[in-house]
C-alpha cells in the first residue's frame, strides 16, 4: 500500500492549489451557469446557438442522488435546447446495472447523438459504455467522477474529468488544522472504499494527521443504496456525530466520502459547533443550504441563489450559530463545472475546432470560463508509474466561512 500511495501521490500532488480562490467569504465572480442562474440567459428566451452539428447526452444523477449534477444538465437544456439530450441513472443504481445498459444504448441508437457525458459515471458505467461501443465508436465520451478502477476507466472514455481525491485528502486535514482540529473522523462505508482513489485518499489523510498531530478515526456509516437507504444512512450521522463530540471534544472534524450524508452532517456539526472542512463533492451549494434552512426541503438552492447570494447567507447563518471560521468548502461547484465545461467542450469538437478527442488547451480553457478562474489540472498517474493525459484531476483552495 506504501508503494501504491508513493507512485499515485507523486503523480498527484504536481496539482498546485489555486492563489486567491479562498481567504474570505466572498466568492470568486462566474459566469451564469456557474452562479446557479439558468443557463438559458438570452432575452427574450431565446437559446444559444452551438457550434458544429449533432446533439449531446447528459446522464446525470437524479436529483435525489445529487442535485447539482442534475441542474447543470438542466441548464445546459435551458440554454441549448434540443441539441441537447438529458436523461438519469436508476437512484438504486447498484441493482439496476441493466437499466443502465439500456439507457445507454437507447442514447446509442440516436445517429444525431455525437458526445455522451456522463456525471457521475457510478459503478455500471463501464459496462453500459461497452455496449454503447459495440455499435457506436464515432462517439465522444466524457466521465465526471468515476466509480470504477481507473485504468478500466481510462480506456473507455475519451475525457475523464474529476476532483483531484488524493491531494483533497492531506488538504482537507490541513484546512481542518487551521481552523483548529484534534481529531478527524472518516465516515465512509465498504463500497466507496472499494474505489481505488477514495481508499488510497483514505490513507494519506491518515498520514497526514500522523503528521499534524491529529487523531484520525475511521468509522463506518450505513450504505445510502443498502437495506436502510438514504434515510437510515442520514439518521445514523445525526446520531453518531453527538456521541463522537460527546467522546472527542469540539474540536473535531468530520468528513463523508457520501453525498447524501451532506445534509445531517452539516446540521450536526452545526448543533455540536463541531469542525467541517468540505463536503465530498465541494461547493457552496452541497449541503449547506438545505442544512442551514436557506432554502426548503422542497426548494433548490442551485435554481434560487447565485454563488454570492449563498456565499452571503450561509456566511450569516453560522454566524448566528456561533461557529463561523469552522466551516468552508471549495468557491466553485466542481460537479455542475464538469458537466458545464464538459459540454462546451463537446460542440467544440463536433465543429472540428479541437485537436482531436482529447484537447487540453480546450479543455482547460472550458474549465476557466465557466469557474472564473485558472483551473489547475493534472493527469492520473497508477502504481506503475504511467500516466493517463485523459484523467485530469482537478483542485482548488478552500473558502472558510468567516475569514477575512
Amino acid at each position: 500500500m506504501k508503494k501504491l500511495l508513493s507512485v499515485l501521490l507523486t503523480g498527484a500532488m504536481a496539482v498546485s492549489m489555486l492563489a486567491g480562490c479562498g481567504g474570505g467569504s466572498a466568492a470568486p465572480e462566474t459566469q451564469a451557469a456557474a452562479s446557479g442562474e439558468t443557463a438559458a440567459a438570452e432575452e427574450g428566451g431565446e437559446q444559444a446557438e452551438a457550434p458544429g452539428t449533432g446533439k449531446v447526452a447528459l446522464v446525470t444523477n437524479t436529483v435525489s442522488q445529487n442535485e447539482e449534477e442534475y441542474r447543470s444538465a438542466e441548464s445546459m437544456t435551458q440554454k441549448y435546447g434540443d441539441r441537447i439530450v438529458h436523461v438519469t441513472w436508476p437512484d438504486n443504481f447498484m441493482t439496476e446495472q441493466e437499466q443502465m445498459i439500456t439507457t445507454v444504448s437507447k442514447l446509442a441508437a440516436d445517429p444525431e447523438i455525437k458526445a455522451i457525458i456522463i456525471n457521475q459515471a457510478v459503478p455500471g458505467t463501464n459496462a453500459a459504455i461497452d455496449k454503447l461501443l459495440e455499435t457506436r465508436d464515432d462517439m465522444l465520451i466524457i466521465y465526471g467522477t468515476p466509480q470504477e478502477n481507473p485504468e478500466d476507466v481510462a480506456t473507455r472514455a475519451d475525457i475523464i474529468l474529476q476532483p483531484n481525491e488524493l491531494d483533497m485528502g492531506p488538504a482537507m486535514v490541513e484546512q481542518a488544522a487551521k481552523m483548529g482540529a484534534k481529531t478527524f473522523v472518516h465516515y465512509s462505508f465498504p463500497r466507496h472504499m472499494a474505489q481505488v482513489l477514495l481508499s488510497a485518499r483514505r490513507e494519506l489523510i491518515k498520514e497526514k494527521c500522523a503528521e499534524l498531530g491529529i487523531e484520525y478515526v475511521d468509522a463506518t456509516a450505513p450504505d445510502p443504496t443498502g437495506d436502510s437507504g438514504t434515510t437510515g444512512a442520514q439518521q445514523f450521522i445525526l446520531e453518531d456525530v453527538p456521541k463522537m463530540v460527546a467522546q472527542y471534544g469540539k474540536d473535531t472534524a468530520f468528513f463523508s466520502t457520501n453525498c447524501a450524508m451532506q445534509v445531517p452532517l452539516i446540521k450536526a456539526c452545526v448543533s455540536e459547533g463541531a469542525i467541517y472542512p468540505q463536503p465530498c463533492c465541494p461547493s457552496p451549494y452541497h449541503g449547506y443550504p438545505a442544512a442551514l434552512g436557506l432554502v426548503s426541503e422542497e426548494d433548490s438552492a442551485v435554481e434560487k441563489m447565485n454563488i454570492q447570494d449563498i456565499v452571503d447567507q450561509t456566511t450569516k447563518a453560522l454566524d448566528e450559530a456561533g461557529v463561523l471560521g469552522r466551516f468552508s468548502t471549495w468557491p466553485v461547484p466542481v460537479s455542475m463545472m464538469m458537466t458545464v465545461a464538459g459540454t462546451e467542450y463537446a460542440f467544440e469538437w463536433m465543429a472540428g475546432n479541437t485537436n482531436g478527442k482529447l484537447d487540453l488547451d480546450v479543455l482547460k480553457e472550458k474549465m476557466d470560463e465557466y469557474a472564473g478562474l485558472d483551473c489547475n489540472m493534472s493527469p492520473y498517474t497508477d502504481d506503475a508509474g504511467t500516466s493517463y493525459d485523459n484523467y485530469q484531476l482537478i483542485m482548488m483552495d478552500y473558502l472558510t466561512y468567516g475569514e477575512e
